[in-house]
Formats: structure tokens, C-alpha cells, sequence
């Protein structure tokens, strides 16, 4: 099954330091690259986010966004007793030295070191980091496998266009081989006519090479059959389908270059913007 790289997904998971929201983005990339942006409580989890995202992703610029909603009841914040009893003392020290200097407990209490996080549950901590990574994870996933199966639809229909042309250069070639044979003709009766023969049989090889097209016709059809058996693999498809993109355009030049006639010239142009068209949907696979 195709995979877009491009989506978006998130969740919500309660979780010992409150509720942790995650956010994760995917865009097209040659490899996989990671950014992440954690709060300071969640940093020495980085490799394990990285570890995780990694085993389930191959391709992609993913941006993964952890953010903590504090949930916490007042209880959860402790006083440091023994540190506000020295502090309590030394201010106490200070009215008698400084009468002049009023220290209030409401300015005690914003110093550093007061005020103390409840002991936070690091399994506790660990295992709702885990499912919320896991749950956004399999969002994204999901995401992009239903954008893969809308860029499938949009592949599958250039690929019918292709056959289309195909089909249609064979069903012309009878009528311009026999004009090209008639050409033929034409130069070999020029041929015996002149001394300086050099031009006429340049142009008699050029017209001979003009009139066999079949095998880049067969090539393209070909390809179009490995396409779409590409399109039909659980794997990653989006490397293998960007090499075979460089094949199509191989034998849709080669099969302009040939043209002698404006309706397979045509036909040439049209092969040339079906097969961008798919390089440009395929550069979204993973």
C-alpha cells in the first residue's frame, strides 16, 4: 500500500505531569529527518521518540511538538520547610540590622527553591509518553496511508493516460511507415541521380531510423505493467518509482526525437507531461 509523506496528526494523554499534547507533522523528503521539541521534563526521552518514530517511518521530514497542559491540583506543589525556617531566620537577622527593610512572606515565597514539584512517577511518566507516541504515531500513519491511496487514484489514472498514447502511436505507425517507405523511395531515386551522394544517404539512414518506434512503444508499456506492480507492494515504493520516472522520460525522448509526423509529436509531448505529472506525485511516496 502507497504512503503519502505528507500529513498531519495528533493526541492527548493524561499523564503524571498533566496532560500531554502531541503534535506531528510529515512532509516529502529524500530520507528521514526528525526534529523535535520537547519540554525540559521530557528531554532524556529523546532517543526513545527517535528509536520509536524510526522503526515506523522510513521517509519523511517529521516535526514531532510535545506540549504539558499542567493539570495538577494545588497539593501538588510542596513547601521546602527546613530551607524557608533559614530563610525565615535570616531575614529576621537583617529587620534587626536594617529596620528600614520590610521582607513580606509572599516575597519569601517566590524565591527559587521554596516551593518544590511533587516527586513525579518516572515508569509512570514513561509509559503515558508511550502511548501518546504510539497513538499520534498510528494517526499519522493512518493519515498518510489515506493521502498514499488518493495519490495512488491520481498515479493510476496518468499511467491510463499513457497506455492511451501508446496505444494510439501503434495504431498510427501503419500509415506513417508507409509515407516514410514512400520517402524512402523518393531518396533512393535521388541517390542514383547525383554524384555527391553523402547527403542523400545521411538523410536515407535518418528516415530508415524514424520508421522503427516498436521498441520504445513496447519499453513504455512495460514499464507502465512495473509501475503499477510497484504501486501494489507493502513496502516503501516511492524510491523505486522515482528511478523507473527516469525510464519513461528515457523513452518518451527518445520516441519524440523519432517523430515524423505532428499527431506522434504530439503524442510525445502529451507522454512528457503525463510522466512529469506522476514524478511529481511520486516525489510524495514514502
Amino acid at each position: 500500500m502507497a504512503h503519502s509523506m505528507t500529513a498531519f496528526a495528533q493526541a492527548e494523554i493524561e499523564s503524571p505531569l498533566g496532560c500531554l499534547q502531541c503534535e506531528l507533522r510529515s512532509v516529502n523528503h529524500r530520507f528521514l529527518e526528525i526534529s523535535l521539541h520537547l519540554p525540559e521534563e521530557l528531554r532524556s526521552y529523546e532517543g526513545l521518540i527517535r528509536e520509536q518514530i524510526g522503526s515506523r517511518v522510513t521517509r519523511g521530514k517529521l516535526d514531532l511538538v510535545f506540549r504539558i497542559r499542567s493539570t495538577a491540583p494545588a497539593g501538588s506543589l510542596q513547601l521546602n520547610e527546613a530551607y524557608i525556617k533559614q530563610l525565615s531566620a535570616t531575614s529576621l537577622h537583617l529587620s534587626a540590622r536594617f529596620p528600614e527593610l520590610i521582607v513580606s512572606f509572599t516575597e519569601l515565597l517566590r524565591l527559587p527553591g521554596v516551593t518544590e514539584a511533587a516527586q513525579v512517577d518516572a515508569e509512570q511518566l514513561r509509559s503515558s509518553l508511550q502511548t501518546g507516541l504510539d497513538e499520534v504515531l498510528a494517526n499519522l500513519l493512518s493519515a498518510r496511508q489515506r493521502e498514499g491511496a488518493a495519490l495512488l487514484t491520481t498515479i493510476s489514472e496518468r499511467l491510463d493516460g499513457i497506455v492511451a498514447q501508446v496505444t494510439a502511436v501503434r495504431a498510427l505507425m501503419p500509415k506513417i511507415r508507409a509515407a516514410q517507405r514512400q520517402r524512402v523511395d523518393t531518396l533512393l531515386a535521388e541517390l542514383k541521380q547525383v554524384t555527391d551522394s553523402a547527403r542523400i544517404e545521411k538523410e536515407l539512414v535518418s528516415q530508415l531510423l524514424r520508421m522503427d518506434v516498436d521498441e520504445e512503444l513496447d519499453r513504455l508499456a512495460t514499464h507502465v505493467d512495473e509501475a503499477r506492480r510497484i504501486l501494489g507492494l507493502d513496502v516503501a515504493v516511492g524510491r523505486r518509482l522515482d528511478f523507473l520516472m527516469q525510464e519513461f522520460n528515457r523513452e518518451a525522448n527518445t520516441l519524440g526525437s523519432k517523430s515524423v509526423d505532428a499527431r506522434t509529436t504530439a503524442a510525445g509531448i502529451e507522454l512528457k507531461v503525463l510522466i512529469e505529472q506522476i514524478r511529481e506525485q511520486v516525489q510524495n511516496l514514502e
